[in-house]
């Protein structure tokens, strides 16, 4: 199973990030999505998971939870915005995997056993960091990922 992982879109959904994203069986987005249209242009592409950010105001982001638990290919992923707001161990939890955004800081790890996966940002260019979102693999109870640059 592949699953795309995008996040801090804050309104923008670049093409080439759609590019990226194109092929997968489920689409995460770890939140900040700025634009519910960005939420139906996924979904065009595969059922999506979205978590509601800190920059996600408005009516129409009632219906994002600021927590989800994904279940793919026999593993669990839990999904929430800002990692300071984690209020639970993974590890205890039986996550396979923790998605986040916020920082805009692509980033993967190890902790505990359990993946720490930042896509980093697919909106507009903040700073000198990156602009890229993210794919993880599950294979046999396992979960891999990678960080997809679109600009350096």
């Amino acid at each position: 199973m592949n699953i795309g992982v995008i996040s801090d879109t804050h309104g923008l959904l670049r093409p080439e990030a759609l590019e990226q994203l194109r092929g997968s069986d489920r689409i995460i987005h770890a939140g900040d999505v700025g634009d519910p249209k960005i939420l139906d242009q996924l979904a065009a592409i595969a059922p999506v998971t979205a978590v509601r950010g800190n920059v996600d105001k408005g009516t129409w982001t009632r219906k994002l939870p600021e927590t989800a638990v994904v279940e793919a290919g026999g593993v669990s992923m839990y999904v929430l915005h800002n990692l300071e707001r984690l209020d639970l161990k993974p590890e205890a939890a039986g996550f396979a995997a923790l998605i986040y955004g916020h920082s805009h800081v692509p980033k993967q790890e190890l902790k505990n056993g359990v993946l720490y996966f930042n896509p980093g940002s697919a909106g507009p260019r903040r700073f000198k960091l990156p602009v890229s979102t993210g794919r993880l693999s599950v294979r046999q109870g396992k979960v891999l990922a990678e960080i997809l640059v679109i600009q350096k």
